[in-house]
């Protein structure tokens, strides 16, 4: 089915997200038709989300649109049981949702039982919801929208069920910024400088190009911990490891977009200031491993914010002799650090995925623990 056939259809004037690699298309359609502006906002994280729709719905009285993967259900799960539900102020919304993890479809480990319980979320949440597929017809869709305009019009919360490939490919988006470190680079840059220290790596890509820098490298994948899931909570499990193991220095690789997801962790981390911690924010301003959609990353000063919650030392670099300056620093530091790298968005065709599985990454990991105090 076509992007616009569904836009049609709904006929809604303002929609607001998180970028997925399932709505690739809706994405790249949104911002090629509407970009950034009053229509159409990229949020931090999807419980954000539910609170620009409800503000445009009191303001307007319009019912709004929000897009998400399926694994940001768990954040509009308050704002929905208890801001939007007719029980609460009966605030009506339309959910745009891509289906990771759908049964039968392999997939990623941190999609499979977030894919299995996706239509047990909606139906907890009173939501009536319709699955879209390839073949799904317009007919198909405005006898749906006849049966949701009623429950919109009774303060009720719809959605859509996106299946992999449900929408026609449409043109190809390039998202580019004016940065020139690349971030496998990075990466590989910081694996050097680390030697027998711990890694902790952001969802996506990033722990996807730290595994294979270790294959490479010809070594273990045991002093690294990739969270393949839980976006924008890396900081946090570094901040829990590198607490508990104070004689060990722990790095946490960071995206922009996790770290705008679940800012208040800056805050936590910043007040406890681990000083056997680094904290490493990558910063390309975009949702690159979901197809490059921006962040407002290229709009925020992290050094100010890091500043502001209490890292003693906190430096952006972009371009190799900074950042070697700045990572040698951390190296022999003893005082909580945070690099912001500046970074283009850039990732290999060929890359792959971990090899090991997620239970595998954690028995290894922690039985290296065991070994440091």
């Amino acid at each position: 089915m076509k992007v616009n056939d569904l836009l049609e259809i709904i006929r809604k004037d303002f929609f607001t997200g998180v970028p997925d690699s399932q709505l690739k298309e809706l994405c790249n359609h949104l911002m090629s038709k509407e970009g950034i502006g009053k229509r159409h906002l990229i949020a931090a994280n999807e419980g954000n989300c539910v609170g620009l729709a409800a503000g445009y719905y009191l303001a307007t009285g319009e019912v709004p649109v929000v897009y998400l993967q399926n694994s940001g259900l768990g954040n509009i799960v308050n704002p929905s049981a208890s801001l939007l539900h007719p029980k609460v102020y009966g605030i009506p919304c339309i959910f745009i949702v891509g289906w990771r993890g759908e049964p039968g479809v392999q997939d990623e480990p941190q999609h499979i039982y977030q894919g299995e319980i996706t239509e047990t979320l909606l139906r907890d949440l009173d939501m009536e919801y319709m699955i879209l597929t390839h073949e799904t017809t317009p007919e198909e869709i405005t006898d749906a929208m006849e049966n949701f305009d009623r429950l919109l019009a009774q303060g009720k919360s719809v959605a859509f069920i996106v299946k992999k490939a449900a929408f026609e490919k449409e043109g190809k988006m390039d998202y580019l910024n004016d940065n020139f470190l690349v971030r496998e680079d990075v990466i590989e840059r910081i694996v050097d400088t680390a030697g027998e220290d711990l890694i902790i790596s952001t969802t996506g890509k990033a722990s996807r190009e730290l595994f294979e820098i270790r294959e490479r490298k010809g070594q273990g994948h045991q002093r690294d911990f990739l969270t393949v899931g839980s976006m924008g909570h890396s900081s946090s499990i570094a901040m829990g490891i590198a607490l508990s193991k104070p004689n060990t220095k722990v790095w946490c690789v960071d995206g922009d977009g996790a770290a705008l997801m679940h800012m208040g962790a800056m805050a936590l981390i910043g007040s406890n200031k681990p000083g056997n911690m680094v904290h490493v924010l990558i910063n390309n301003e975009s949702h690159e491993t979901v197809g490059g959609m921006p962040t407002v990353g290229g709009n925020v000063d992290f050094v100010q914010i890091a500043k502001g919650c209490g890292y003693p030392v906190q430096k952006s670099v972009c371009n190799e002799e900074e950042l070697a300056a700045a990572l040698s620093e951390a190296k022999s530091s003893g005082e909580l650090m945070f690099i912001e790298v500046k970074c283009k968005i850039s990732s290999r065709t060929d890359l792959g995925r971990p090899t090991t599985t997620a239970r595998e990454n954690k028995e290894h990991f922690m039985n290296y623990l065991r070994q440091c105090t």
